[in-house]
């Protein structure tokens, strides 16, 4: 069954296309006159839109929500667990830096969270980021090593799992050790009820050569993202090193997307969106691909470049061509989130994928 995952918003939500006109979830505008906290009657915080958005999802029958790293933004384990909590059904995964903490303490606080979420939580590390970020968090690790790190995070983190416990031990017995370029772990492990627990599904992202080889040997999913020419050369690359590692990584890939009942009334929107930032500027289809692709959503303020436009059956009809070329986990995004998420389940995500999304009744 292919499966569509929802990216939470990081820095607040809204209709306009202006991130600082945004108005949900605490930024952009002005200093809020009161604080997150206020819990008087007809008060909210930002997290009240978030858990909106983290129902919404569930109830429209996603499988599951990003909660995305943002250096400027919401702090993403954060709102992981507060989306754990708040739902019952729906996965969802943490995008974080290695640089968060040792691997041994984003392991405990994962075991943490898939005790008491029953194995809901999968990871998303993000390894590539630019200087001025890795200079912000005081990060010296830069270039491959980037990726020589991301390896040695997984393997000690794995390593202390210990997701096989002795029956009525808890515990493997010797401890886990490892001595590598950037941890080190002397008699490391977890013991009690912390041990025997399903490990994250682990994702990552990338298409160098590094990133590419990283995901072959650690990742369950490499989530891709579309270029122009598509990504398919990458994501054969991807299968060639992961078949020489004796695995086999399934292949995900992010869109935004803004899907309407008619294709007029999606480019519609679009063009409003474009023209609140390029007034004068030239029109939308001069980011169109011509394919129901269009190239203009980072200046939308959105994470990817390049993602679909047209109506519910036009979008669908692209989905399930992604899906028969090797995708089947989708992680889609789409502002106002609220109203977006419910678009996608109620008129989309049926017609994209309906041999999984139709609600069958059960047979007593």
């Amino acid at each position: 069954m292919t499966e569509y995952l929802w990216r939470l918003p990081s820095r607040g939500d809204g209709r306009r296309a202006n991130p600082e006109l945004r108005r949900r979830g605490g930024f952009g505008g002005p200093a809020p006159a009161t604080p997150a906290t206020d819990v008087r009657p007809g008060r909210f915080g930002p997290f009240d839109d978030l858990h909106q958005i983290i129902d919404a999802a569930e109830l429209n029958g996603l499988d599951g929500v990003l909660a995305p790293y943002d250096p400027l933004g919401e702090e993403s384990w954060v709102v992981a667990g507060g989306a754990l909590r708040a739902t019952r059904h729906a996965r969802v995964i943490v995008e974080f830096h290695p640089a968060f903490g040792t691997p041994v303490y984003a392991a405990k606080v994962s075991a943490t969270l898939q005790r008491l979420s029953a194995g809901r939580l999968a990871w998303r590390l993000v390894v590539d980021t630019d200087p001025a970020d890795e200079r912000a968090r005081g990060d010296r690790v830069g270039g491959n090593e980037r990726y020589a790190r991301a390896a040695e995070f997984l393997t000690v983190a794995e390593g202390v799992w210990n997701a096989e416990p002795v029956a009525g031990a808890g515990f493997r017995g010797t401890g886990f050790d490892y001595a590598g370029e950037f941890y080190d772990v002397i008699d490391g492990g977890f013991r009690g009820i912390l041990s025997g627990l399903p490990f994250p599904e682990v994702h990552l992202t990338g298409n160098s050569a590094a990133a590419l080889e990283l995901s072959a040997r650690h990742a369950d999913v490499h989530v891709f993202t579309e270029t122009p020419d598509g990504f398919t050369d990458d994501l054969a690359e991807l299968r060639r090193r992961a078949a020489g590692h004796d695995r086999l990584v399934r292949a995900g890939l992010e869109l935004p997307v803004i899907a309407r009942e008619t294709e007029a009334e999606a480019w519609a929107r679009v063009e409003r969106q474009w023209r609140e930032l390029r007034p004068d500027g030239a029109d939308t289809s001069a980011r169109s691909l011509s394919d129901g692709r269009w190239a203009g959503f980072g200046e939308l303020g959105y994470p990817q470049d390049i993602g679909l436009v047209g109506s519910y059956e036009q979008v669908a009809a692209r989905l399930r061509e992604y899906a028969a070329a090797g995708v089947d986990s989708f992680v889609l995004s789409g502002h106002p989130h609220i109203e977006e998420v419910h678009r996608a389940g109620e008129h989309l995500l049926h017609l994209a994928d309906p041999a999984g999304r139709v609600l069958k009744e059960a047979i007593a």
